[in-house]
């Protein structure tokens, strides 16, 4: 098993996040930012995160390097829904397919607990790697939307899982 070290963001991760990020940005319909992010253009992102509560971003690295990351933001910005989380999970492409994303999620879910009641995930598909990291934790696909985004010069469908915090 590769020794992974998992631990909570500090701004000076920034730089690597943003290059793992960018990295699907431009080569993959994974995310549907179509250009990529400068590093200051993603401060207000990593600002949004914080220690404790419902809002949180975990690292995993390895060898003192990040390798990937994964975090909880609000779902919507309407008061009703703040005990709803939205999931997010990166990990630098060349360790894809190494368990590395999943120890993240276990990590990130044992942390959070603050009044959380559900955990949502959405993904462009088709997916595989990433619907079966959601279905392992118990997420179960609730939506389907149809050529919902374009990138790369065709429509994606995206789809949306959710799970309650404790299983």
């Amino acid at each position: 098993m590769r020794d992974i070290h998992i631990r909570p963001a500090v701004r000076s991760d920034l730089p690597r996040l943003t290059e793992i990020y960018n990295h699907y940005v431009i080569h993959t319909p994974i995310t549907f930012d179509l250009a990529p992010h400068t590093v200051e253009a993603r401060v207000p992102w990593l600002e949004q995160f914080a220690t404790s509560g419902r809002h949180r971003l975990l690292v995993a690295e390895e060898n003192d390097v990040v390798v990937g990351y994964a975090g909880t933001t609000r779902f919507r910005n309407k008061a009703a829904y703040e005990t709803s989380v939205e999931t997010t999970v990166y990990c630098s492409h060349d360790v894809i397919g190494h368990g590395i994303g999943s120890r993240l999620y276990a990590a990130l879910f044992e942390a959070i607990g603050e009044d959380i009641h559900r955990i949502i995930g959405g993904y462009t598909l088709p997916n595989a790697a990433t619907l079966a990291l959601h279905e392992r934790f118990g997420f179960k696909q609730v939506a389907v939307f149809s050529e919902a985004g374009r990138k790369f010069g065709r429509f994606w469908d995206v789809g949306f899982s959710e799970r309650p915090l404790r299983l």
